[in-house]
């Protein structure tokens, strides 16, 4: 606890003395959280950059590997048609008819209040002649539906209200529907056994009287180049025909008796929007470097030189020109300027979309090699530096935390030793004012014992 006998003799603020003094002995100490401060400053920054880069070495990946260069566009003369072309697709156009769409497969039974056989056996037969049994608990239409929707045959069952009959008993029909479409999804629903199917004494609920097939389960089918000496039928059991052109997909929505135009063409405002976020984020990278390592010189009395966080160091310098080189230097002997990428000599980074759109219509997949082998070059080098584990500009950091921590020990010892010295000091002026208050009181004392002797004692 702090003693606090300011002016008692003395008269002195011992406080504000003790203050002055503990800011001298606190020089070395508030040098060494000026210079931590520094350094997390540096460590924020630095991290912000290695994050960024990070970000450019995933776009930059994507950009190499032709994925985000390589679009296609798809187009189709009606909404009947909607078409889907991968990076692997190649420009076509061509007319479909489209006959049928695919559907599934509906059963609808006549209405019943309940079946007299206990259990209910019903037989399913699929498209390819194959039985299975299904023993429903009871002959009601909510046991048969939830025996079939448990058989995990691909089939559901609903049951739909009919009414009353002549005594006001409920009726029940039951709903079955194949849960994929085509013909390879048709059935048949037997009332019996396999072997009562089997030698022909099953009923075909579908066939009862006030039973009926509601849609019959049919493969979607389209032609290529109708009414030609070439006209070719295609068919699929859903409504996408996958790869009906290499690396195209069409979905079909709907008949159509007229001829749809579908078409693949380069996709240039993609490539170009693509190749422009790539150049554009990093060459906003490059800025940050260039503005983080500027220096301004005083140029006058009462003005200071500053420096930039970036000042100095050289990992985050080299990786600028590791960028700069990465996405200026030629590939096979062809300059990125003659698509539009360029650095002037000032190192700015600029894209020409002119230029890029120019070049894309003359050889698309020259442009798309030359900007993979860039952005390949850039993920290297950004991979290079901010790999969480060996990357240099993360050994950096590493290095910045090291020395911050090792400043936080240093400023937690000088902590100890400024409270040791505080309470020194304390306990120094604590005795002096005790001693200048026993002087005091021994002054007064002989002044006092002075004081009263008497006149005549004085003159003897």
């Amino acid at each position: 606890m702090a003693l606090s006998l300011d002016g008692l003799v003395s008269g002195l603020d011992t406080t504000a003395l003790i203050d002055a003094l503990m800011d001298v002995h606190a020089i070395p100490r508030t040098l060494l959280k000026a210079k931590a401060d520094d350094k997390g400053l540096i460590i924020s920054q630095l991290q912000t950059l290695n994050s960024s880069l990070q970000d450019l070495a995933t776009r930059a990946k994507a950009a190499a590997d032709g994925s985000a260069l390589a679009g296609m566009r798809a187009t189709s003369s009606s909404d009947a048609v909607a078409v889907t072309a991968r990076p692997e697709a190649s420009p076509l156009t061509t007319d479909i008819v489209v006959d049928r769409v695919a559907t599934r497969h509906s059963v609808v039974t006549a209405a019943f209040a309940q079946r007299p056989e206990a259990p209910a056996v019903l037989t399913i037969e699929n498209a390819a002649g194959e039985l299975t049994e299904i023993s429903a608990a009871s002959g009601s239409a909510a046991d048969i539906a939830r025996a079939v929707n448990g058989a995990g045959l691909g089939i559901s069952a609903m049951v739909v209200s009919a009414g009353t009959d002549a005594a006001g008993a409920p009726l029940q029909r039951l709903q079955f529907t194949s849960a994929d479409t085509g013909q390879d999804a048709a059935f048949r629903i037997h009332r019996g056994d396999a072997a009562s199917v089997a030698a022909g004494t099953a009923v075909d609920l579908a066939a009862e009287p006030g039973g009926a097939v509601i849609t019959t389960g049919a493969d979607a089918r389209i032609r290529l180049w109708a009414g030609t000496a070439a006209e070719q039928v295609v068919t699929s059991s859903t409504n996408t025909f996958t790869d009906l052109f290499a690396g195209v997909d069409v979905t079909i929505a709907r008949a159509s008796a007229d001829p749809v135009t579908v078409g693949v063409d380069t996709d240039v405002e993609g490539r170009t929007k693509a190749t422009a976020d790539f150049v554009s984020q990093l060459a906003g990278l490059l800025t940050r470097i260039d503005n983080g390592s500027k220096a301004t010189v005083a140029d006058g009395q009462g003005t200071a030189t500053t420096l930039g966080v970036f000042t100095g160091d050289s990992t985050v310098r080299a990786l600028r020109q590791a960028l700069a080189g990465a996405v200026q230097h030629p590939v096979g002997g062809t300059s990125p300027s003659s698509i539009g990428i360029s650095l002037d000599r000032h190192g700015a980074l600029s894209f020409d979309e002119e230029t890029f759109t120019a070049a894309l219509a003359k050889d698309p997949d020259a442009v798309q090699s030359l900007v993979s082998a860039i952005a390949a070059r850039v993920q290297e080098t950004a991979e290079t530096y901010s790999d969480r584990y060996d990357g240099l500009l993360t050994a950096r950091i590493l290095g910045q935390e090291s020395e911050v921590r090792s400043l936080g020990e240093q400023i937690e010892r000088w902590d100890v030793r400024l409270e040791q010295r505080r309470a020194t000091l304390e306990r120094t002026y604590a005795r002096l004012e005790t001693m200048l208050s026993q002087m005091q009181s021994q002054s007064d004392y002989l002044t006092s014992q002075l004081a009263s002797l008497s006149p005549s004692k004085q003159g003897a």
